[in-house]
């Protein structure tokens, strides 16, 4: 199924660059390897829809008034493909869907919008339906900038095609018509103005805001404001059992010393005690050394007084919106309503001298440090009211005081204690990760850790929320780099060729290419996931055995290494364009290009109105390149859910009903998506009986638990996003 996401520039928009070239005479130009978007071929707006929503003449037995009909892809599973009913997404959370056309012929639904849908039940009040109206409305009279009537459609990350989106037709709907519930009619306009606002902040204005930050090279700034690592490291470090200076030094002294996360051995770096701990220390007035301890065989940090937490040497780079993440990182169709994750990025320096330099004197290394958090809400109203608090920043003039008090007060609502009570510390953080150079001898690699407040236990593939300290986490979604060949690893192989392309299927490269897949902690009996990411080697990862020929293969293989720690952050994405040492930046957002920090062009494309290509790093440019433009996804994303996205109540089944199930029909026609691990508690395969469909139809009374409020078009294929 296609990703459908919201919307860039029309052919004769308002506030686009292509505009404003008509306007100036000014030239537009793609940087180097971009293209425009305008190259995409055009298609249809309805041809894009694949959810429709349909007032049903009676409610059912749990009061629900409107059959949702969504076209999935064909099953994995060959055998489930003239299936009456359909099972996705996690076993113990099913989504249960009947095929339309059946529906329609046992008199359940008014009409089936033909063959491929399937159909659930929710609860749509008509005031949801008016305030989508009214919402559509308001964005077409200005409400949050210049508009535009064309949208990009992606698949996964990659641009595919052109098309116009659809206005709901409430009147139809509310007289009993199927309706598309599809991309808005009229959005605003994606602008790098926009961006810079709403979703990758990195303006001066607010990264040094003297209110809120404070700059370890200048000495400007709030020593312990909203935005600083102070602030986010003292809110996190409550409940840990020790002081947030403490907590901060543990942390920092994982680099001294060898550690082993399932089963990989991560090498120690012992320059952070002299490119990081030491200057800090003595910045704060106190003295250190690094010694030996014989009787634990460690290296640990002597401190005569606590490092200061106010003149820490990481300086804001960006706040960043990842509410595009929101509901995709659940491995499978469905999972409930998110706002995605809120992060920050800063970069290290070791000023010279420390808070009463230049920048000149800053002394910026090559090493990030990202806070991301889960933004700590839920349901398909709180997502919303999340996402036009964003839409109002983009809308914003300038960076004024407006702006910076309202984005203050959005980062607190995520960042401050107990905003997250049942995670550890109560802190929101999914996971803080670092990646860089500077603690390496010239010619070394760059190396992407992962720290979080969980208990790991490889075994089980499980996380347990923990207080304490920040504990060594592995890393998402990447094989161990130090026992598994890039090029040649046998378990790659098979996780690619076997496991993610089998659950592929209706896939054309490169326009058509969006798998959904875990990556388990051991694979073929072996540890699998790694405790760190290096580049320059690997710099992706190849599926020996792929064929360059075969659609699936090539797909996979993009599909896995790309969300790869290592693929992600370099030959899957190209970050060379960003000058950093041995000519792989290895970042996407710069911690050494000063202020504002440089961009890739995978976050860009090159600029508004642009693509970035980048061949495809097994098979090369010869088979297919892949083209991204992250931002403006990013953009049609954060639009889409604060302008036009619809709720609805949808009940949730008990895993019960599937046990269920398989009494009734004797299987279930569970499709397990590319790369779900486990063996599953039940017999798989179809139902063909009319009859055995209506027995469940009628069984969700029973099993029905509290009702969701939830997106109708909740069952987007979801992506394996993590970076």
């Amino acid at each position: 199924m296609l990703t459908l996401v919201g919307c860039s520039k029309e052919a004769a928009p308002t506030g686009t660059a292509d505009a404003r070239t008509a306007r100036t005479g000014a030239r537009v130009e793609a940087e180097s390897g971009s293209s425009k978007l305008s190259e995409l071929p055009a298609v249809e707006g309805l041809s894009t829809a694949r959810v429709f929503a349909q007032k049903l003449e009676q409610e059912t037995p749990l009061k629900e008034t409107t059959a949702v009909h969504v076209k999935l892809v064909p099953p994995a599973n060959k055998e489930l493909e003239d299936s009456l009913v359909r099972v996705v997404g996690d076993p113990q959370d099913p989504v249960v869907l009947f095929r339309s056309d059946a529906l329609a012929e046992m008199g359940a639904i008014p009409k089936s919008p033909g063959p491929g849908f399937f159909t659930l039940f929710s609860d749509v009040p008509d005031s949801e339906i008016q305030r989508r109206v009214d919402s559509e409305a308001r964005v077409a009279k200005g409400e949050f900038g210049e508009t535009t009537r064309e949208t990009v459609l992606f698949n996964g990350r990659h641009p595919a095609a052109r098309f116009e989106g659809l206005a709901l037709e409430a009147q139809a709907f509310r007289g009993g018509g199927m309706v598309p519930i599809a991309n808005c009619p009229v959005m605003p306009a994606s602008t790098q103005a926009v961006w810079e606002k709403a979703l990758l902040v990195r303006d001066a204005a607010v990264v040094q805001d003297p209110a809120r930050t404070w700059d370890p090279c200048t000495g400007a700034g709030t020593k312990g404001g909203a935005w600083t690592f102070a602030h986010l490291m003292r809110e996190m470090a409550q409940g840990s059992g020790t002081t947030a200076e403490d907590f901060v030094t543990k942390w920092l002294s994982r680099w001294l010393n060898d550690y082993t996360v399932n089963g990989d051995t991560v090498p120690a770096r012992r320059k952070m005690y002299d490119e990081v701990i030491a200057p800090w220390a003595t910045a704060s007035g106190q003295l250190s050394s690094l010694q030996f301890n014989s009787a634990s065989n460690t290296w640990q940090v002597l401190l005569s007084g606590p490092l200061d937490l106010d003149i820490a040497p990481f300086r804001l780079l960006s706040i960043v919106n990842r509410i595009d993440l929101a509901s995709s990182t659940g491995g499978g169709y469905g999972g409930t309503s998110t706002a995605g994750e809120l992060r920050f990025v800063f970069g290290l320096t070791q000023p010279s001298p420390w808070g009463a330099g230049t920048e000149a004197s800053c002394n910026l290394k090559s090493f990030t440090a990202i806070f991301e958090y889960g933004v700590p809400l839920t349901g398909c109203q709180q997502v919303i009211d999340w996402a036009r608090k964003w839409a109002q920043l983009g809308a914003r003039a300038s960076f004024d005081a407006t702006y910076l008090a309202q984005l203050e007060a959005m980062t607190e609502s995520v960042v401050l204690h107990g905003k997250a009570p049942n995670k550890g510390n109560q802190s929101a953080l999914n996971q803080l990760r670092t990646n860089e150079i500077a603690l390496v001898l010239p010619n070394g690699q760059w190396e992407l850790r992962e720290f979080q407040l969980v208990d790991e236990n490889p075994a089980t593939g499980t996380n347990t929320p923990s207080n304490g300290l920040l504990r060594a986490h592995t890393v998402a979604l990447t094989p161990d780099d130090a026992t598994h060949d890039f090029q040649t690893d046998p378990d790659v192989d098979d996780l690619v060729t076997s496991t993610i392309a089998g659950g592929l299927s209706g896939v054309t490269v490169p326009t058509q290419c969006a798998a959904s897949f875990t990556v388990p902690h051991a694979l073929n009996g072996n540890p699998f996931l790694g405790g760190n990411a290096l580049v320059d080697v690997p710099t992706h990862w190849e599926a020996f055995s792929a064929n360059p020929g075969v659609a699936t293969d090539v797909c996979a293989r993009k599909e896995f290494s790309g969300n790869t720690c290592n693929g992600c952050h370099f030959k899957d994405t190209d970050t060379t364009d960003l000058t950093g040492i041995n000519n792989n930046a290895f970042t996407h957002i710069s911690p050494t290009s000063g202020i504002p920090a440089k961009l890739s062009k995978f976050l860009t494309g090159g600029g508004t109105g642009f693509m970035f290509s980048v061949p495809d790093a097994q098979f090369g440019a010869g088979v297919t390149s892949w083209p991204f433009a992250d931002l403006l996804r990013r953009h049609q994303r954060l639009y889409d859910i604060a302008t036009c996205q619809t709720c609805g109540r949808f009940f949730a089944l008990d895993a019960g009903f599937l046990v269920r199930m398989e009494e009734v029909a004797g299987a279930v026609p569970f499709d397990r998506l590319s790369g779900t691990p486990g063996e599953l508690p039940f017999k798989v395969g179809p139902i063909r009986d009319l009859e055995t469909m209506k027995q469940l139809l009628e069984l969700r009374t029973s099993f029905a638990k509290e009702p969701r409020d939830t997106p109708l078009g909740f069952l987007r294929p979801p992506e394996p996003f993590v970076h």
